[in-house]
C-alpha cells in the first residue's frame, strides 16, 4: 500500500503540496453553495423553481461535496492504514475471547483495507490462525458495512448524526451477528478442505514505514480509490438528482414511510440482491429520505445493499457451503430488521 523508499525532493514536494491544496479545500468546500448558484442560475440560465433547475442545482452542489470530502478523508484514512495490515489484524485477533474477539475484528474492520476479492485470503488467514468462525464473520461484515467512502458520504449528505448512528448500529449488527453465528457451531458448514490449509506467510518480516511514507500512502489511497468509485458517485448523485427534482415529495413518503410495518422487510428484500457500493447508493438513499422515506427504513436498505453485497457473497461460496452463506445473509439481515424497526419507532 505504501512505497519504501522516496526520493527527498519528492517527499519536500508532497508537504509543501498538502500545504497548497489544503486552503484551496477549504474555500472550495465552505462555497459550494454559492457556486453551484451561479452556475445553475448564470451560466446555464435557469429558471428557478423548475424540476430540471432543483435536478440541476443538487447535481452540481453534491457532486464536488462528495468529492472534496472524500479526498480528504481518504487521505487521512490512508495514512492511518500504514498502521496496519491484513497481518497484524490476524495477528491482533488470535487467542481473544469469543465476544472480545468479535469487538475488535468489527472494530478494526472499519480500518482495514478491504474488498470483496479479498474476502477468501482474509477468511482463510483468519481461520488458519484458529481465530473463531463468528470473529471472522464480524470482521468480514464490518468491513465493507462501515468504512471511509461511507462514513465520507454520510457526513456530507446526512451530517453528522446519522453518520455515528450508522456507524454504530453497523458496529452492533457485526458484533452480534459473529456472536450468534459462532454460538450456532456451523464450522461443519465451512469447506472441508478450508481447515487443510497451512500458513504460507508466517515468518514474512513487515517494514515499517517511515513518515513520508506513510504520506505517500494517503496519496495513493486517494487515487486508488477515487479512481475505482468516482464513476459511481457521479451515477448516484445523478439518480439522486432526478429523483429530487421530479419524483413527487409525497410519493415514497407513502409507500416506504414509517406507518407502513412492510416498509422495512421490502427495503431489506429489494437491497439484498443489488449489487452497489456505498458511493452508489448513499446518494440514492439521501433522495429518499428527503423525499419522506422513515430513516429506520432508509438505514436499512442501505446496509442490506452494502452489508449482504452479492458479489461478497459468490465469492465466500468457495470457501463456504450454502447452509452457512444461507444463515449468514439470515442473522445479518434480522440484524439490519431489527435496527431499522428501533430506528422507525424512536425517531
Amino acid at each position: 500500500m505504501y512505497t519504501p523508499f522516496i526520493l527527498p525532493e519528492l517527499k519536500k514536494t508532497k508537504k509543501y503540496l498538502i500545504l497548497l491544496l489544503l486552503p484551496v479545500w477549504v474555500f472550495l468546500f465552505f462555497n459550494l453553495n454559492y457556486i453551484a448558484d451561479f452556475l445553475t442560475f448564470s451560466v446555464f440560465n435557469l429558471q428557478e423553481g423548475k424540476h430540471l433547475t432543483q435536478a440541476v442545482w443538487f447535481f452540481i452542489f453534491e457532486v464536488p461535496k462528495v468529492m472534496l470530502l472524500l479526498v480528504l478523508i481518504i487521505f487521512l484514512v490512508g495514512i492511518i492504514r500504514t498502521w496496519f495490515s491484513p497481518e497484524k489484524t490476524r495477528k491482533a485477533l488470535e487467542g481473544k475471547s469469543l465476544f472480545t474477539g468479535n469487538v475488535l475484528a468489527a472494530s478494526l474492520g472499519i480500518v482495514t483495507p478491504f474488498c470483496s476479492c479479498s474476502a477468501i485470503p482474509l477468511f482463510l488467514g483468519f481461520v488458519e490462525a484458529g481465530i473463531p468462525l463468528g470473529v471472522t464473520f464480524s470482521f468480514l461484515i464490518a468491513a465493507p458495512l462501515i468504512n471511509e467512502v461511507a462514513l465520507v458520504l454520510l457526513i456530507g449528505m446526512f451530517g453528522w448524526k446519522i453518520a455515528v448512528i450508522y456507524v454504530t448500529t453497523g458496529l452492533i449488527i457485526a458484533i452480534v451477528s459473529g456472536f450468534v453465528l459462532e454460538k450456532l457451531k456451523l464450522q461443519r458448514f465451512v469447506a472441508e478442505w478450508v481447515y487443510r490449509i497451512k500458513a504460507s506467510q508466517q515468518g514474512i518480516e513487515e517494514l515499517k514505514p517511515t513518515y513520508s511514507d506513510r504520506i505517500q500512502a494517503g496519496f495513493t489511497a486517494v487515487k486508488e480509490i477515487v479512481g475505482k468509485i468516482w464513476i459511481y458517485i457521479l451515477i448516484g448523485i445523478a439518480v439522486g438528482a432526478g429523483a429530487h427534482g421530479y419524483v413527487p415529495d409525497d410519493f415514497l413518503g407513502t409507500l416506504l414511510g414509517k406507518g407502513n410495518w412492510y416498509s422495512i422487510p421490502l427495503a431489506i428484500v429489494l437491497g439484498v440482491p443489488m449489487y452497489s457500493n456505498a458511493a452508489g447508493i448513499i446518494p440514492v438513499v439521501s433522495v429518499l429520505i428527503e423525499k419522506g422515506v422513515s430513516l429506520g427504513t432508509a438505514l436499512a436498505f442501505m446496509m442490506s445493499v452494502i452489508g449482504l453485497s452479492l458479489p461478497e457473497v459468490i465469492i465466500l461460496k468457495k470457501v463456504l457451503k450454502w447452509q452457512l452463506i444461507a444463515v449468514f445473509v439470515g442473522v445479518v439481515a434480522s440484524g439490519i430488521l431489527i435496527v431499522g424497526y428501533i430506528f422507525n419507532f424512536l425517531l
